[in-house]
């Protein structure tokens, strides 16, 4: 996702981490295995709870 689509549809509300992190260790450890993660400029949002933002993307 670009960062201005980032900012259109309010990413910063969602819990981060940087992109050098391990998306598999975070959703093991932090956000569980079916978690919805969509990467924005250096970092990676867990939009699971709106999902439409992840299904937008992946279509």
């Amino acid at each position: 996702m670009t960062e201005q689509e980032g900012e259109r549809v309010g990413l910063s509300r969602f819990p981060n981490f940087y992109k050098t992190g391990s998306i598999a260790d975070m959703k093991y450890r932090y956000y569980g295995l079916d978690a919805l993660l969509v990467r924005c400029g250096d970092y990676i949002y867990n939009v699971s709870s709106e999902p439409h933002i992840y299904h937008r993307l992946a279509y």
